[in-house]
Protein backbone atom coordinates (compact mmCIF):
# COMPACT_ATOMS: atom_id res chain seq x y z
CA UNK A 1 0.00 0.00 0.00
CA UNK A 2 2.84 2.39 0.81
CA UNK A 3 4.35 1.91 -2.63
CA UNK A 4 0.99 2.60 -4.25
CA UNK A 5 0.49 5.74 -2.19
CA UNK A 6 3.85 7.14 -3.35
CA UNK A 7 3.52 6.39 -7.06
CA UNK A 8 6.04 8.43 -9.05
CA UNK A 9 4.47 11.15 -11.19
CA UNK A 10 5.96 11.43 -14.69
CA UNK A 11 3.47 13.85 -16.25
CA UNK A 12 1.00 16.48 -15.12
CA UNK A 13 -2.43 17.54 -16.37
CA UNK A 14 -3.04 21.31 -16.49
CA UNK A 15 -6.74 21.99 -15.97
CA UNK A 16 -6.83 25.67 -16.96
CA UNK A 17 -10.48 26.63 -17.52
CA UNK A 18 -11.53 23.25 -18.89
CA UNK A 19 -15.19 23.89 -17.97
CA UNK A 20 -15.29 27.14 -19.98
CA UNK A 21 -13.91 26.31 -23.41
CA UNK A 22 -15.45 29.35 -25.12
CA UNK A 23 -13.70 31.62 -22.61
CA UNK A 24 -10.43 29.80 -23.27
CA UNK A 25 -10.73 30.59 -26.98
CA UNK A 26 -11.14 34.29 -26.10
CA UNK A 27 -8.17 34.07 -23.73
CA UNK A 28 -6.12 32.38 -26.47
CA UNK A 29 -6.66 35.31 -28.87
CA UNK A 30 -6.04 37.87 -26.12
CA UNK A 31 -2.90 36.19 -24.73
CA UNK A 32 -1.45 35.56 -28.18
CA UNK A 33 -1.88 39.24 -29.07
CA UNK A 34 -0.30 40.42 -25.82
CA UNK A 35 2.53 37.88 -26.14
CA UNK A 36 3.35 39.10 -29.65
CA UNK A 37 3.26 42.69 -28.39
CA UNK A 38 5.58 41.74 -25.49
CA UNK A 39 8.10 40.08 -27.82
CA UNK A 40 7.98 42.89 -30.36
CA UNK A 41 8.06 45.80 -27.89
CA UNK A 42 10.85 44.43 -25.70
CA UNK A 43 12.90 43.26 -28.69
CA UNK A 44 12.62 46.71 -30.30
CA UNK A 45 13.68 48.34 -27.04
CA UNK A 46 16.72 46.05 -26.73
CA UNK A 47 17.64 46.70 -30.37
CA UNK A 48 17.26 50.44 -29.95
CA UNK A 49 19.52 50.47 -26.90
CA UNK A 50 22.15 48.41 -28.74
CA UNK A 51 22.08 50.57 -31.89
CA UNK A 52 21.96 54.08 -30.42
CA UNK A 53 25.31 55.08 -28.83
CA UNK A 54 23.50 57.77 -26.80
CA UNK A 55 21.83 54.97 -24.83
CA UNK A 56 25.05 53.14 -23.94
CA UNK A 57 24.67 54.05 -20.27
CA UNK A 58 24.18 51.90 -17.16
CA UNK A 59 20.51 52.89 -16.92
CA UNK A 60 19.76 51.50 -20.37
CA UNK A 61 21.96 48.46 -19.81
CA UNK A 62 19.68 47.60 -16.88
CA UNK A 63 16.61 48.42 -18.97
CA UNK A 64 17.70 46.06 -21.75
CA UNK A 65 18.19 43.33 -19.14
CA UNK A 66 14.70 44.04 -17.79
CA UNK A 67 13.29 43.62 -21.29
CA UNK A 68 15.24 40.37 -21.74
CA UNK A 69 13.85 39.06 -18.42
CA UNK A 70 10.32 39.94 -19.57
CA UNK A 71 10.81 38.07 -22.85
CA UNK A 72 12.27 34.98 -21.15
CA UNK A 73 9.75 35.08 -18.31
CA UNK A 74 6.69 35.09 -20.53
CA UNK A 75 8.25 32.58 -22.93
CA UNK A 76 8.82 30.14 -20.05
CA UNK A 77 5.08 29.42 -19.80
CA UNK A 78 3.19 31.22 -22.56
CA UNK A 79 3.74 28.89 -25.59
CA UNK A 80 2.60 25.77 -23.71
CA UNK A 81 -0.33 27.66 -22.19
CA UNK A 82 -1.47 28.87 -25.64
CA UNK A 83 -1.33 25.30 -26.98
CA UNK A 84 -3.33 24.01 -23.99
CA UNK A 85 -6.06 26.60 -24.54
CA UNK A 86 -6.99 24.77 -27.74
CA UNK A 87 -5.76 21.22 -27.01
CA UNK A 88 -7.99 18.36 -25.89
CA UNK A 89 -5.18 16.69 -23.92
CA UNK A 90 -3.38 19.16 -21.64
CA UNK A 91 -0.37 17.35 -20.27
CA UNK A 92 3.19 18.40 -19.55
CA UNK A 93 6.12 16.20 -18.62
CA UNK A 94 7.79 16.26 -15.21
CA UNK A 95 11.06 17.82 -16.54
CA UNK A 96 9.12 20.47 -18.47
CA UNK A 97 7.04 21.37 -15.42
CA UNK A 98 10.12 21.50 -13.16
CA UNK A 99 12.05 23.70 -15.62
CA UNK A 100 9.11 26.06 -16.11
CA UNK A 101 8.68 26.48 -12.34
CA UNK A 102 12.40 27.12 -11.87
CA UNK A 103 12.57 29.74 -14.64
CA UNK A 104 9.43 31.53 -13.44
CA UNK A 105 10.76 31.81 -9.89
CA UNK A 106 14.29 32.75 -10.96
CA UNK A 107 13.27 35.44 -13.42
CA UNK A 108 10.64 36.91 -11.08
CA UNK A 109 13.19 37.23 -8.26
CA UNK A 110 15.78 38.65 -10.66
CA UNK A 111 13.32 41.33 -11.76
CA UNK A 112 12.75 42.41 -8.14
CA UNK A 113 16.49 42.83 -7.58
CA UNK A 114 17.01 44.51 -10.95
CA UNK A 115 14.35 47.13 -10.14
CA UNK A 116 16.21 47.85 -6.88
CA UNK A 117 19.50 48.28 -8.79
CA UNK A 118 17.76 50.61 -11.26
CA UNK A 119 16.46 52.68 -8.33
CA UNK A 120 20.03 53.03 -7.04
CA UNK A 121 21.08 54.02 -10.56
CA UNK A 122 18.48 56.82 -10.52
CA UNK A 123 19.70 57.90 -7.08
CA UNK A 124 23.33 58.15 -8.26
CA UNK A 125 22.31 59.97 -11.47
CA UNK A 126 20.39 62.63 -9.54
CA UNK A 127 22.13 62.85 -6.16
CA UNK A 128 25.75 62.15 -7.19
CA UNK A 129 25.92 62.96 -10.92
CA UNK A 130 29.65 63.71 -10.89
CA UNK A 131 30.40 60.20 -9.55
CA UNK A 132 27.88 58.42 -11.78
CA UNK A 133 30.44 56.79 -14.11
CA UNK A 134 32.60 55.74 -11.17
CA UNK A 135 29.80 54.17 -9.11
CA UNK A 136 27.78 52.54 -11.93
CA UNK A 137 30.41 50.67 -13.96
CA UNK A 138 29.36 48.03 -16.10
CA UNK A 139 23.39 34.33 -7.97
CA UNK A 140 21.10 34.72 -5.32
CA UNK A 141 17.94 34.54 -7.47
CA UNK A 142 18.91 31.34 -9.25
CA UNK A 143 20.14 29.65 -6.06
CA UNK A 144 16.83 30.43 -4.35
CA UNK A 145 14.82 29.17 -7.32
CA UNK A 146 16.83 25.95 -7.41
CA UNK A 147 16.25 25.48 -3.68
CA UNK A 148 12.50 26.07 -3.99
CA UNK A 149 12.24 23.68 -6.95
CA UNK A 150 14.21 20.93 -5.18
CA UNK A 151 12.09 21.26 -2.03
CA UNK A 152 8.89 20.98 -4.08
CA UNK A 153 9.93 18.00 -6.20
CA UNK A 154 11.24 16.03 -3.22
CA UNK A 155 7.69 15.94 -1.77
CA UNK A 156 5.53 12.82 -2.17
CA UNK A 157 2.60 13.41 -4.55
CA UNK A 158 0.89 10.03 -4.07
CA UNK A 159 0.07 9.78 -7.76
CA UNK A 160 -1.73 13.15 -7.86
CA UNK A 161 -0.92 14.87 -11.15
CA UNK A 162 -3.79 17.28 -11.93
CA UNK A 163 -2.65 20.90 -11.52
CA UNK A 164 -5.56 23.30 -11.20
CA UNK A 165 -3.86 26.12 -13.11
CA UNK A 166 -2.74 27.25 -16.57
CA UNK A 167 0.93 26.39 -15.89
CA UNK A 168 3.19 24.89 -13.18
CA UNK A 169 2.74 27.63 -10.58
CA UNK A 170 4.48 26.69 -7.33
CA UNK A 171 1.48 27.13 -5.02
CA UNK A 172 -0.73 25.08 -7.35
CA UNK A 173 1.87 22.28 -7.44
CA UNK A 174 2.25 22.30 -3.64
CA UNK A 175 -1.47 21.59 -3.29
CA UNK A 176 -0.86 18.18 -4.89
CA UNK A 177 1.61 17.09 -2.21
CA UNK A 178 0.47 14.54 0.36
CA UNK A 179 3.41 15.14 2.74
CA UNK A 180 4.45 17.87 5.16
CA UNK A 181 4.95 21.17 3.31
CA UNK A 182 5.86 23.29 6.36
CA UNK A 183 9.50 23.58 5.22
CA UNK A 184 8.34 24.72 1.79
CA UNK A 185 6.06 27.34 3.35
CA UNK A 186 8.90 28.61 5.55
CA UNK A 187 11.43 28.89 2.72
CA UNK A 188 8.88 30.62 0.49
CA UNK A 189 8.14 33.13 3.25
CA UNK A 190 11.84 33.85 3.82
CA UNK A 191 12.54 34.08 0.08
CA UNK A 192 9.62 36.46 -0.40
CA UNK A 193 10.90 38.70 2.40
CA UNK A 194 14.49 38.69 1.13
CA UNK A 195 13.87 38.93 -2.62
CA UNK A 196 10.73 41.08 -2.66
CA UNK A 197 10.42 43.18 0.50
CA UNK A 198 14.11 44.06 0.94
CA UNK A 199 14.43 45.31 -2.68
CA UNK A 200 11.21 47.30 -2.13
CA UNK A 201 12.73 48.84 1.02
CA UNK A 202 15.89 49.78 -0.89
CA UNK A 203 13.76 51.27 -3.68
CA UNK A 204 11.81 53.37 -1.16
CA UNK A 205 15.03 54.60 0.49
CA UNK A 206 16.50 55.51 -2.91
CA UNK A 207 13.43 57.52 -3.84
CA UNK A 208 13.36 59.30 -0.48
CA UNK A 209 16.88 60.59 -1.21
CA UNK A 210 15.91 61.33 -4.83
CA UNK A 211 12.82 63.32 -3.78
CA UNK A 212 14.87 65.22 -1.21
CA UNK A 213 17.45 66.11 -3.86
CA UNK A 214 14.78 67.17 -6.38
CA UNK A 215 13.07 69.47 -3.87
CA UNK A 216 16.39 71.26 -3.31
CA UNK A 217 16.70 72.14 -7.01
CA UNK A 218 15.94 75.89 -7.25
CA UNK A 219 14.32 76.06 -10.71
CA UNK A 220 11.07 74.40 -11.79
CA UNK A 221 12.65 73.30 -15.09
CA UNK A 222 15.51 71.69 -13.18
CA UNK A 223 13.10 69.83 -10.91
CA UNK A 224 11.11 68.63 -13.92
CA UNK A 225 14.26 67.43 -15.70
CA UNK A 226 15.46 65.59 -12.57
CA UNK A 227 12.09 63.92 -12.03
CA UNK A 228 11.80 62.89 -15.69
CA UNK A 229 15.09 60.99 -15.28
CA UNK A 230 13.41 58.39 -13.06
CA UNK A 231 9.67 58.78 -13.75
CA UNK A 232 9.54 55.82 -16.15
CA UNK A 233 11.32 53.56 -13.67
CA UNK A 234 9.00 54.71 -10.88
CA UNK A 235 5.98 53.89 -13.04
CA UNK A 236 7.32 50.38 -13.75
CA UNK A 237 7.88 49.81 -10.01
CA UNK A 238 4.34 50.91 -9.14
CA UNK A 239 2.84 48.61 -11.79
CA UNK A 240 5.04 45.67 -10.77
CA UNK A 241 4.50 45.83 -7.01
CA UNK A 242 0.83 46.84 -7.18
CA UNK A 243 -0.01 43.83 -9.35
CA UNK A 244 1.98 41.48 -7.08
CA UNK A 245 0.29 42.91 -3.97
CA UNK A 246 -3.16 42.62 -5.49
CA UNK A 247 -2.53 39.06 -6.62
CA UNK A 248 -1.16 37.70 -3.34
CA UNK A 249 -2.83 39.87 -0.67
CA UNK A 250 -6.36 40.15 -2.03
CA UNK A 251 -9.14 38.09 -0.37
CA UNK A 252 -9.37 34.59 -1.81
CA UNK A 253 -12.11 34.37 -4.46
CA UNK A 254 -14.95 31.90 -3.99
CA UNK A 255 -14.41 30.65 -7.53
CA UNK A 256 -10.80 29.39 -8.03
CA UNK A 257 -11.09 30.21 -11.74
CA UNK A 258 -11.14 33.92 -10.84
CA UNK A 259 -7.79 33.61 -9.05
CA UNK A 260 -6.33 31.78 -12.05
CA UNK A 261 -7.43 34.52 -14.45
CA UNK A 262 -5.95 37.23 -12.18
CA UNK A 263 -2.62 35.37 -12.07
CA UNK A 264 -2.79 35.01 -15.84
CA UNK A 265 -3.32 38.73 -16.36
CA UNK A 266 -0.37 39.54 -14.07
CA UNK A 267 1.94 37.17 -15.95
CA UNK A 268 0.80 38.34 -19.38
CA UNK A 269 0.14 42.07 -19.05
CA UNK A 270 3.00 43.39 -16.89
CA UNK A 271 5.87 42.43 -19.28
CA UNK A 272 4.07 44.08 -22.19
CA UNK A 273 3.77 47.42 -20.39
CA UNK A 274 7.47 48.12 -19.72
CA UNK A 275 8.49 49.12 -23.29
CA UNK A 276 5.33 51.21 -23.62
CA UNK A 277 6.01 53.01 -20.32
CA UNK A 278 9.62 53.78 -21.23
CA UNK A 279 8.56 54.93 -24.68
CA UNK A 280 6.01 57.34 -23.22
CA UNK A 281 7.93 58.61 -20.20
CA UNK A 282 11.63 58.61 -21.09
CA UNK A 283 12.90 61.53 -23.15
CA UNK A 284 16.10 59.80 -24.30
CA UNK A 285 14.21 56.72 -25.51
CA UNK A 286 11.76 58.92 -27.43
CA UNK A 287 14.64 60.82 -28.97
CA UNK A 288 16.42 57.56 -29.85
CA UNK A 289 13.29 56.31 -31.62
CA UNK A 290 13.19 59.45 -33.70
CA UNK A 291 16.92 59.14 -34.43
CA UNK A 292 16.56 55.49 -35.48
CA UNK A 293 13.56 56.24 -37.66
CA UNK A 294 15.24 59.17 -39.39
CA UNK A 295 18.37 57.05 -39.95
CA UNK A 296 16.38 54.24 -41.55
CA UNK A 297 13.93 56.50 -43.45
CA UNK A 298 15.66 59.87 -44.08
CA UNK A 299 12.78 61.37 -46.06
CA UNK A 300 9.97 60.17 -43.79
CA UNK A 301 8.23 61.89 -40.90
CA UNK A 302 9.05 59.75 -37.89
CA UNK A 303 6.55 60.84 -35.27
CA UNK A 304 4.22 57.93 -36.02
CA UNK A 305 6.41 54.87 -35.40
CA UNK A 306 5.79 51.72 -33.39
CA UNK A 307 5.07 53.55 -30.15
CA UNK A 308 3.37 56.57 -31.69
CA UNK A 309 3.69 59.78 -29.71
CA UNK A 310 2.61 63.32 -30.38
CA UNK A 311 5.77 64.76 -28.84
CA UNK A 312 8.44 67.02 -30.27
CA UNK A 313 11.52 65.33 -31.69
CA UNK A 314 14.66 66.04 -29.72
CA UNK A 315 17.59 66.89 -31.99
CA UNK A 316 20.25 64.19 -32.04
CA UNK A 317 23.75 64.23 -33.42
CA UNK A 318 24.53 61.61 -36.04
Amino acid sequence: MTGANHTAVTAYVLLGLHKHHSLEVVLFVFCLSIYCMTLLGNSLLIGLIMLDPHLHKPMYFFLSNLSLIDICGTSSFMPLMLVNFLAAERTTSFPSCALQMYLTLALGATECLLLAVMAYDCYVAICQPLRYTELMSGQICFANSLLQSILVWRLPFCGHNVINHFFCEILAVLKLACGDISLNALTLLVATAVLTLIPLLLICLSYIFILSAILRVPSASGRHKAFSTCSAHLTVIVVFYCTISFMYFKPKAKDPDVDKIITLFYGVMTPSLNPLIYSLRNTEVKAARSWACSSLRPNAKCQGNSFALASPIVPRSA
